[in-house]
Order: C-alpha cells, then sequence, then structure tokens
C-alpha cells in the first residue's frame, strides 16, 4: 500500500482518484441509462440511430472505467468503515453493505458487456466515438440477439435499482444518522 492509499485508509476518506471514479460513472451510468429509456421510445430515425451510438459510446466507456477503477481499487486498498459506524449498523445493514458494492462492481461489467454482445449479434458494430471500430463480442446471430436483449434491460434495471438503494443508504446515515459517512466520498471541502 502506498502512502497516499495508507493516509486515505486511516482518515477514513478515499482518494481523490477514487472520488473522480466514482463520481464520473455515477454520472455515466445514470446518462446511458436516461439515454436509453428516452431512446426506447423515439420511432427508428436518423436521431434514434444518432442517439443509440452514443448509448453504445456511454457503454464502453463506462466498460473501460469500470476496469480502470477495479485496478485502482485493487491497488489502493478503501477505507475502513469507521469503527462506531460499524459498531452502530445492525448485521443485515453490514451484509447488505458489503452485497450492494459488490454487486454494484459486477454490473459495471456485465450491463455494458451485455450490450456489446447485443449489438454484434444483432449485427450493429460499435465504433467507439465513431473512430476506434471494435470487434464483434459474438457472431452475428438474430436468435441470440433476441436472447441477450432483455438480460440487457434487465441488468441495467437491476444496475439502477442497486445505485437508488446505495443512494438512499448515503442520506439516510447524512440525514437520519447523521454520522458523515457521506464525507468519505466527496471531494474537497464537501467531504470535511
Amino acid at each position: 500500500m502506498n502512502a497516499v492509499s495508507t493516509s486515505s485508509a486511516t482518515s477514513g476518506r478515499y482518494t481523490g482518484v477514487a472520488m473522480l471514479f466514482h463520481w464520473v460513472l455515477a454520472v455515466a451510468i445514470l446518462g446511458a441509462f436516461s439515454m436509453a429509456l428516452y431512446v426506447d421510445e423515439l420511432p427508428l430515425s436518423p436521431t434514434k440511430l444518432k442517439l443509440l451510438n452514443w448509448h453504445k459510446w456511454a457503454g464502453v466507456s463506462i466498460l473501460v472505467l469500470s476496469v480502470l477503477r477495479l485496478l485502482w481499487r485493487l491497488s489502493h486498498r478503501p477505507p475502513a468503515l469507521p469503527t462506531p459506524i460499524e459498531r452502530a449498523m445492525p448485521g443485515w445493514q453490514l451484509g447488505a453493505y458489503h452485497a450492494v458494492h459488490h454487486l454494484m462492481y459486477l454490473l459495471f461489467f456485465v450491463v455494458p458487456l451485455l450490450g456489446w454482445a447485443y449489438s454484434s449479434a444483432h449485427g450493429y458494430p460499435i465504433v467507439w466515438f465513431g473512430v476506434l471500430p471494435l470487434p464483434d463480442f459474438v457472431p452475428v446471430d438474430k436468435a441470440l440477439a433476441a436472447a441477450i436483449k432483455p438480460w440487457h434491460e434487465i441488468s441495467a434495471f437491476a444496475l439502477i435499482g442497486l445505485v437508488a438503494l446505495h443512494v438512499a443508504a448515503a442520506l439516510k446515515h447524512q440525514f437520519i444518522d447523521r454520522d458523515g459517512l457521506i464525507s468519505r466520498m466527496l471531494p474537497g471541502s464537501w467531504g470535511r
């Protein structure tokens, strides 16, 4: 463990890089999900195709950021829950805290990979930001695409549900418990 992550772990706050990954991914995930809901209601048009490409670009970006975030986390141990907060949490709440974090990390990868697989199986290649063509994740197969699509949607809704649970828990700690837990992930003077 390096000096930055050691001081962060002892202070109870996440590193600036971890905070950056957290907030950029939060915005990207909410943006990609909102765009998917909007695009789904549009009739086939050049606008819909453009927004679908943006959604795919966001998905690939989320996947890349998730890989980088995981590598950062594996090399920079996150701070432990402050002892008074951990002792005050019932066992089920502590278990839910860990389960939600692990499931969100899993879905950070599953959702975009299923989207990539769906796009490939449907025969729509992904050209990231209109510049970098990505290889097909699976071969073109319309039946496979039809089977993958609901899993991409279900996993996306599951991720958003977990995000909502995560936000609700953070708000509970901030406004009901008033234990300052949320400050661990707030940058600068907001977190103090």
